[in-house]
Order: C-alpha cells, then structure tokens, then sequence
C-alpha cells in the first residue's frame, strides 16, 4: 500500500474518532447534575410568608390620590392638616410610655401614615413635612421595639407593617411628585451617639463598626430584597473599619463573583447602589457601656481576618460557618464574637417555590440572615438613608417583576438549565476554577455550579424581558392618567407582561 493510499485510509478515521471523542465527551458533560435538595420548611410560627392582601385598600388609595389632584391642594389642605395633626399626636403618645407591639396607637398610626400618601403625592409642597413625620415615626418605632420580641410572629408584623409600610408609603408620594419638587437623596435619621473612629460617606458620618445596607441595580438583587418571609427593599450587607490614625474608611463586604474583599468608598459605590442605608448599635447596649470601642474592636477582626485569608462566597447562606461567608455574615460573624448576636429576629424563607429556586442557586439554609430584615433588629439604630428618587422607580419596577415572578414559583414554574448548555458551561467553570486558584475572577463565580450559573443566567434574561415590558406599560400608564402607576399598578403590569406561559 502506497502511502498517499494509507493517507487516504488513516484520515477518515482520525476525523471519525476525533468526532466520536467528541461527541463522547460532549455527552459526559452534558450528564445533569443530581437535584438540589430541599430541607422541608419548619413547623415555628415564624416561618410563614407575610402577605398584604389588601388590593381593595391600595385602590382606594390610587382613587384619593386621583381625586385629590383634581381637587387641588386649597381644597384638601384641610384634609392634609387633620391628618397630620393626629399622626404627630398620635406619636407623642407613642413617645410617652412603653406599649406593647399589639397596642392600638401602632395599627391607627399605619393607617394614618397610609391615608396621607395619596394626598401628599398630589401636594408635594408636603413632601418635606411628610418625610419629617415618617423618619420621627420610624425611631419611635424602632424605640419601642427594644422591649418587643423579635420571635414573636404578631410583633414581628406590626414592626414590618410599620417600618416598610411607611417607607413604601413615602416612596409612592415622592414618585409623583415633579422632579423639580423631589426631596434630597439623603434623609438623616437618628443621631446615635458613638465612640469610634469616623470618615465620611455619601455626606454621613460613618463610624468603624457601622453597618450599611444597600440595594444593588441587578436582578438577583432584587430577588435577594424580595426573597423572603418579609420581602423587603435591601439586598446586601457590608461592614465599615475607619482607621483610628488616618481616618480612611474601608469597607467589607462579601461579592458573589470575589468573596470577601476591602473596598474603598469608591469601590463600594461602583457597583450600583440604588439606597444605602446606615446603621448603628445603640451606645446604650449593656456590651457598648461596658466597652464603647467594641465596634470598632469587630470591625478590626473582621478586617484582619480578611487580610489574612481567603474566604469565598457562601452560597449556601450558612451564617452559623464563617469558613466561607455571604454578605450578611461579614457584620454578624465578628460582632458574635464579642458578645453581640445581630438579626435578634431570624430570617426565614417558607416559599416552596421560592425555596426551589434558591436551591438550584446553591442555597442550603433558610433559616438565616437576609440583609432586609437587619433593619428590624432593635439593637440597631436608622443612622441615614441614602436613595437616588430617580432610581426609585427602577427599584420598584425590579420588585414588582420580581414578585411576579415568585407567584410564578409558587405555581411551580422553574428556572432552566437545558441539558445541551451544560457542557460550555462547565468548560466556562473549569476555566474560572483556573482563575480562581491564580486570585482571578472568572465568568463562573468560585463556589456556583454550572447549572446554578445556568439558573442564573435563566432568570436575568427572564426578569429583563419582563422589566422592559413593565417599563412599555408604565409609559403608557403615565400617557393615559397624567401619574406614574403606584407599585400595585406596577406589580398588576409585571404579570401580564410574564402571562401564563413560562417555557
């Protein structure tokens, strides 16, 4: 046999075993991962979803804010002054004496505070009185709670009702308000005395030891704000350290895509941040009388520990293992250690389609610590509050689709991760593994499997989809009432545009 003959015999079969290897390693990559289990949901009072259910309340309130607008200020101011005044008196009582979370005043302060929104909304003159009236109800609040239980299911509700009730409440006022007409993005709170070293940021006096927490632009951010027995508007936690000889803030935070990681004020506002809020353990704490720099002494170890190591991203959400660490351990896990348990209410996430979903995104543990419900602890006081008023509206819009699509959830619609895709999938992730082990970030994050980035990547595109039909909707909305659709409208919109068909 020649050898132009034998060329002409080998290379088809080189061709044909290089296909079939091929097809044979594309086949072992494409094997499914085995389902995520699911922990079941547990049996305490606590772990339940709160829900509204008040459609007929939220129309009324769209209907007075539509006849106040046509009505016109002169004609409601009377209205507007008898609401307010019974608000604030409503508070001095509230400032007088203990009450118990059950006590009247709370559930006739939330319905007052609702009242005046639509009507503020169509006079935004009162915007600045309104906001005075909603953060001064916010500490009492918050003051009053000290002597609450955070594990009781009751108390637990009239704290939500009233803290992200008011802040909703607020929100819808200033979103019809003209732009021209917006507060300030920052909105001071309570002047919490503390010890420690401080810097600036935003405009706020941060104290080593304070803790921030955000809501970032991204989808999953969203689904992090939302995914919970109380669905909430904060999405990450972050620690702050302020040097005692140079005053230079840090941040700490844990990322999904780097894990932990020390930031600079400018690294942490690159991300988008659509709120930021502030907050501080009261120096009256028995831990903080005995040792006021004890923030500061948590804020040091956890920076300490950060330099020393490593420590990737947990995507399980244990916050009882500090080997890895999502966001919110970063604040709780070094002030545990001095004596300090934040998060006195735990989170719980009781959703059987929203559990779903979580565990094919890596997650093990909902019993835990999500960054919305940290505003609740009574430890801690609400420092400031920094929120963009044109980047409210994409808050809402977020939330409104996210919801949505968790009603989705629950009916049992599921997030793909299709067979054929696996296998680029877990090249792109043995890549990124590379990449890790030389400190780089690659395009699968350190800790999530191929398919959660596959669930991942599912839910984006789904949730953008649906984000850009609710912004169609919502410009028609505004062509046709001459307002911006209030949240419910919002939410109304976000499940039309998903519909029934999901696959």
């Amino acid at each position: 046999m020649t050898r132009k003959t034998l060329n002409r015999f080998v290379r088809p079969r080189v061709v044909l075993s290089t296909l079939l290897a091929i097809g044979v390693l594309y086949f072992l990559l494409a094997v499914p991962e085995t389902p995520p289990s699911i922990p079941p949901a547990g049996h305490s009072a606590m772990a339940r979803p709160f829900f509204w259910n008040q459609d007929a309340r939220w129309d009324s309130l769209e209907a007075s804010y539509d006849v106040a607008r046509r009505a016109g200020c002169p004609a409601i101011d009377p209205l507007l002054q008898e609401l307010f005044r019974n608000g604030k008196a409503t508070l001095v009582r509230i400032e007088a004496v203990p009450l118990a979370a059950a006590a009247p005043e709370f559930a006739q302060l939330e319905e007052n505070t609702f009242r005046l929104a639509p009507l503020v909304g169509a006079c935004p003159g009162r915007l600045s009185e309104y906001l005075t009236y909603a953060a001064r109800l916010r500490d009492d609040v918050k003051r009053q709670s000290e002597r609450w239980d955070m594990n009781d299911r009751p108390t637990r509700e009239t704290l939500y009702r009233l803290l992200y009730g008011t802040r909703s409440a607020v929100e819808e006022a200033i979103l019809q308000a003209p732009p021209d007409e917006r507060p300030p993005a920052l909105l001071m709170g309570a002047d919490e005395p503390s010890a420690t070293p401080a810097s600036t940021l935003l405009g706020v006096t941060i104290h080593s030891g304070d803790v921030l927490v955000s809501r970032g632009g991204a989808p999953t951010s969203a689904l992090i704000a939302r995914g919970s027995d109380f669905p909430g508007n904060f999405s990450h936690v972050a620690l702050a350290y302020v040097d005692s000889a140079s005053h230079r803030l840090s941040i700490l935070e844990s990322h999904i895509e780097r894990g932990v990681t020390i930031s600079t004020p400018e690294e942490y506002l690159r991300d988008a941040k659509l709120r930021v809020m502030v907050l501080r353990l009261r120096s009256d704490l028995p831990q903080l009388a005995a040792d006021p720099m004890l923030p500061h002494r948590a804020a040091t170890a956890m920076l300490r520990d950060a330099q020393s190591r490593h420590i990737p991203y947990d995507f399980s959400m244990d916050c009882n293992d500090s080997t890895s660490m999502f966001c919110s351990e970063v604040a709780s896990t070094p002030y545990r250690a001095f004596g300090i348990r934040l998060w006195m209410g735990m989170s719980h996430i009781s959703s059987a389609g929203l559990r779903s979903w979580l565990a094919g995104f890596g997650v093990r543990h909902f019993e835990t610590q999500e960054p919305s419900d940290l505003e609740y602890d009574p430890q801690l006081r609400v420092v400031a509050e920094w929120s963009d008023p044109e980047a409210l509206r994409k808050d809402h819009t977020d939330n409104a689709v996210t919801e949505a699509m968790l009603e989705g959830a629950e009916r049992g619609n599921a997030l793909r991760a299709p067979w054929y895709l696996l296998p680029p999938a877990r090249i792109m992730k043995t890549f990124s593994a590379i990449l890790n082990f030389f400190g780089g970030v690659g395009p699968v994050p350190e800790g999530m499997s191929a398919s959660s980035a596959l669930r991942h990547e599912d839910y984006a595109a789904r949730h953008a989809a649906a984000v850009q039909k609710v912004r169609e909707r919502t410009a028609q909305f505004r062509l046709k009432h001459s307002y911006e659709p209030p949240y419910w409208e919002m939410l109304r919109m976000a499940r039309e545009a998903l519909g029934e068909r999901w696959n």
